[in-house]
C-alpha cells in the first residue's frame, strides 16, 4: 500500500500549481499568446481532474478515521454498525483510489487530445493486400462512427481489384490521437484472398500510420516557398471528372533538421469538389508532415527508454495479425488475441484498444517515483 501521506504531499503540491494556472488563463496577456494559451487550459483540465481526485481521496481517509473513532469510543451500538459499514465501504474504496490517482499523475503525451491524419498503404501483397488495405479503412470508419468522431478523405488511389492502393484521411474528435496511436505499425492478414481461384491461403500486409496534426503555430513553415497546382478531380472515391480544377498539389523544400538536407515534399489534396478547402486540407497535411518528422526523434527516443513497442509509433514492426481460417486477431506486442475477427472488422476494436492503453500506463507507472 503507497504510504498516504507520500500522495497527499504530491498533490498538495499540485494544488498551487492548479490555482497558479486558473489564474494564468484569464491573464490577457496569456489569451494574445495562442500557443501558451493553449498549452494552459490543457493543464488546466488535468489539474482538474487530479483536484477532483484529491477530493474524493481525501473525503474517504476522513470517513475511514471517523468511523474507528466512533468504532473504538461510541457505546451505542447502532451507531457502531453504521460506523463499521462506512469503514467496511471505505477501506475497499481506498486502494481503488488510489490506483486511480496514480494514473493521473502518470505524465500524459502531449499528443493524446490532438486530432489525426491517418495513413493506410497496402504492402507486400498485390490487389490482396490493397482489398486488405480497404478493410482497415472501413474497420476504422466503422469505429469512428461509433466515437461520433469525424472522418474525411483527403487522398486515394484505388486497387485494381477493389480496396485502396493507399488512402489517406483525417479524424477529427475527442482524444483522437491518445486512442488511435496504437495502431501506427504493419497489419498482417492470413486469408483465402477474394481473388484467388485455386482457395490457397495467402499472406499480404498493410501499413497503417497515425499522425497527430500539428497546430500551426508548432511548426516553423514560409508559406511563401510552397508551389501549388491545381488539376481536376473526381472527388475521393467518385466516379465523374470535375469541369473544374478542384483538386490541388503542393510542393515544398523542407530542410530536415535532424540531417540539414533539404527534400521536397508533394501533397495532393482531392477531398471536396471545393478547392479552397482542399487547400487548406493539403496545408494542414503539410504542417502534420513536418511536425511529424521533427516529432518522431522525440517518440524514438522516448522508445529506447522503454522495452515495450506498444506506441513507439514505429511503422516497419509488425504489431498484428488477422487470421481468416481461425477468426483471430492477435496484438504481438502484448499477446492480446480476440476470437471475434468479424465483430472486431466491423469497429469493434475497443477492447483492444483498451488493453493497449493498460499495457502502456503500466509501463509508464514503472517509471513514476510514487
Amino acid at each position: 500500500m503507497i504510504d498516504n501521506n507520500s500522495i497527499l504531499q504530491k498533490l498538495d503540491g499540485l494544488e498551487a500549481r492548479y490555482e497558479e494556472v486558473s489564474t494564468l488563463i484569464t491573464d490577457p496577456s496569456v489569451i494574445a499568446d495562442q500557443s501558451r494559451y493553449v498549452k494552459l487550459t490543457k493543464e488546466y483540465k488535468d489539474l482538474g481532474d487530479i483536484m477532483d481526485a484529491r477530493r474524493r481521496y481525501i473525503n474517504c481517509l476522513t470517513t475511514i478515521k471517523e468511523a474507528k473513532d466512533i468504532i473504538t469510543n461510541e457505546n451505542d451500538a447502532e451507531m457502531k454498525e453504521m460506523a463499521r459499514e462506512e469503514l467496511s465501504e471505505n477501506e475497499a474504496l481506498q486502494p481503488a483510489l488510489e490506483e486511480e490517482i496514480k494514473l493521473l499523475l502518470v505524465p500524459k503525451d502531449p499528443e493524446d487530445a490532438k486530432n489525426v491524419q491517418m495513413e493506410i498503404r497496402g504492402g507486400a501483397g498485390g490487389d490482396e493486400a490493397a482489398l486488405f488495405a480497404g478493410d482497415l479503412f472501413n474497420m476504422y470508419k466503422r469505429y469512428c462512427d461509433k466515437k461520433d468522431w469525424k472522418l474525411s478523405i483527403t487522398s486515394v488511389s484505388e486497387g485494381t481489384a477493389g480496396g485502396f492502393k493507399e488512402i489517406d484521411f483525417a479524424v477529427e474528435g475527442d482524444n483522437v490521437y491518445g486512442t488511435l496511436k496504437y495502431e501506427s505499425g504493419v497489419h498482417r492478414v492470413q486469408r483465402v484472398p477474394a481473388t484467388e481461384t485455386q482457395g490457397r491461403m495467402h499472406t499480404s500486409a498493410a501499413t497503417v500510420a497515425v499522425l497527430p496534426e500539428a497546430d500551426k503555430f508548432e511548426v516553423n513553415i514560409n508559406e511563401g516557398d510552397i508551389k501549388w497546382d491545381t488539376f481536376r478531380s473526381s472527388g475521393a472515391g467518385g466516379q465523374n471528372v470535375n469541369k473544374v480544377e478542384s483538386g490541388v498539389r503542393l510542393r515544398y523544400p523542407w530542410k530536415n533538421p535532424n540531417t540539414g538536407e533539404v527534400e521536397e515534399i508533394l501533397i495532393e489534396c482531392t477531398e471536396t469538389r471545393d478547392q479552397p478547402k482542399n487547400k487548406e486540407r493539403a496545408l494542414s497535411r503539410l504542417y502534420t508532415y513536418i511536425y511529424d518528422h521533427e516529432h518522431q526523434k522525440y517518440v524514438d527516443d522516448i522508445a529506447s527508454r522503454r522495452k515495450t513497442l506498444v506506441s513507439t509509433g514505429d511503422r516497419s514492426a509488425k504489431i498484428r495479425t488477422y487470421n481468416y481460417p481461425q477468426g483471430r486477431v492477435t496484438d504481438h506486442r502484448i499477446g492480446f488475441t480476440t476470437h471475434d475477427l468479424q465483430g472486431f472488422m466491423n469497429g469493434e476494436i475497443q477492447d483492444m484498444i483498451d488493453a493497449l492503453t493498460v499495457a502502456e500506463n503500466a509501463e509508464k507507472l514503472k517509471e513514476t517515483e510514487l
